[in-house]
């Protein structure tokens, strides 16, 4: 039995979810393309499975593109987003080929300066800033504040980008609509879809892809499937002349991953006080929601002695930090006693490359498959730790 706390990957559920994801895509757009997004979990392990999936890599630093070449990955393979770019990276990607989805003016600077030969063959997008809450009123995140990436089509920042390239001679293959949501639902895609349609005729593109980014519900019961959510890009750009032969490119993480991730915690400790009882774990809460947001977790009890028939109590599961507000929830069960586990369910987004190294070290990350479990990354030691410091 492994040392918990620990991070462990069921690499059956994540392959299940990249497997049906790409089959989806893939049954409506022959060559779509699905990045896999490096800051859900940059874990070189997942980066790899991913690779060998199928999936290209999306970056969106010059740290990220640099862990996708060092992993194997060629330029051409890999989608470049972000709106704070390096130069050196980002001339780099243009002139190797790299989808490179342009998010400021200065970005359309550093085009001139990038080898014309290279130029001439390079996939140049613009991200667009839409306002998502005029089409899907509640759902979007930013609500009237907007989102802050990309050109303001509203503005007419994007028609001056476009005719930026064209004024250059670039040429534009695709359009980056990525949109952050509340609800992920497919009104979000159907109206990143009729955005995209609006744009290319009223500007007469005659575009490679278009980019939808990620954002989608992946091994969720009830919510919506990959191939519901391909279907409704499918009905909108399959309606329309320009649109029709364009390829997509998705960006999944919390999809293909999120589902498939646990994290292993075990009781240490279990005290009463005046007004509480507390099981104390050696796990916490900054591991698997490293900004303190979440008000409800999948999680499951593993008793340590299956007998025990106590009466149900109200305690509080707390972690192993010296933050008082590192309290996961208040649950009504039998009192947990030291040595049994909980293990939190579907925890695999924005957690490993969240996870702080705040009074202890970064947790190990295990996978599971066939009954056999394998350590991936070990915990890290003071002398890892000084080491990569010094």
């Amino acid at each position: 039995m492994l040392e918990t706390p620990y991070f462990l990957i069921n690499q059956n559920t994540i392959e299940h979810l990249a497997g049906e994801l790409l089959s989806a895509l893939r049954y409506r757009w022959a060559n779509g393309i699905a990045g896999y997004s490096f800051k859900t979990d940059n874990l070189p392990w997942i980066i790899k499975f991913m690779q060998g999936a199928g999936f290209w890599a999306e970056v969106v630093s010059a740290d990220e593109y640099r862990l996708a070449k060092q992993l194997g990955y060629d330029p051409a393979h890999i989608i470049f987003n972000g709106p704070v770019k390096e130069k050196g990276a980002f001339t780099d990607a243009v002139e190797h080929g790299a989808v490179v989805n342009i998010d400021s003016g200065r970005e359309l600077d550093w085009l001139c300066g990038c080898d014309k030969a290279a130029l001439d063959k390079a996939n140049i997008g613009l991200r667009v800033n839409f306002c998502l809450e005029d089409y899907c009123r509640g759902e979007s995140q930013c609500g009237t504040e907007d989102g802050r990436f990309g050109f303001s089509y509203e503005r007419g920042e994007l028609k001056e980008a476009i005719s930026f390239l064209r004024g250059r001679g670039i040429k534009l293959s695709g359009l980056h609509l990525h949109c952050s949501s509340k609800t992920r639902s497919l009104n979000i895609y159907r109206a990143i879809s009729n955005v995209a349609k609006k744009i290319v005729n009223e500007y007469g593109l005659d575009l490679q892809y278009i980019d939808v980014g990620g954002g989608f519900f992946g091994g969720v019961e009830g919510k919506p499937s990959f191939d519901e959510y391909f279907n409704e890009i499918y009905r909108v750009f399959s309606a329309d002349g320009r649109l029709a032969k364009v390829n997509l490119i998705v960006e999944p993480g919390i999809s293909v991953v999120g589902a498939g991730i646990s994290y292993v915690t075990e009781v240490v400790d279990v005290k009463q006080t005046k007004n509480n009882y507390f099981a104390v774990l050696d796990g916490s809460r900054i591991h698997i929601d490293p900004l303190m947001k979440k008000s409800s977790y999948s999680y499951r009890i593993v008793k340590k002695d299956q007998t025990a028939e106590d009466a149900e109590r109200e305690q509080t599961l707390c972690g192993f930090t010296c933050m008082e507000n590192d309290r996961f929830f208040k649950i009504t069960a039998p009192p947990l006693q030291a040595g049994d586990r909980v293990v939190f369910d579907k925890v695999g987004a924005y957690t490993l490359c969240l996870s702080p190294q705040f009074i202890s070290f970064y947790p190990a990350v295990a996978v599971e498959r066939g009954g056999k479990t394998e350590i991936v990354r070990h915990k890290n030691t003071a002398e890892e730790f000084i080491k990569s410091n010094s």
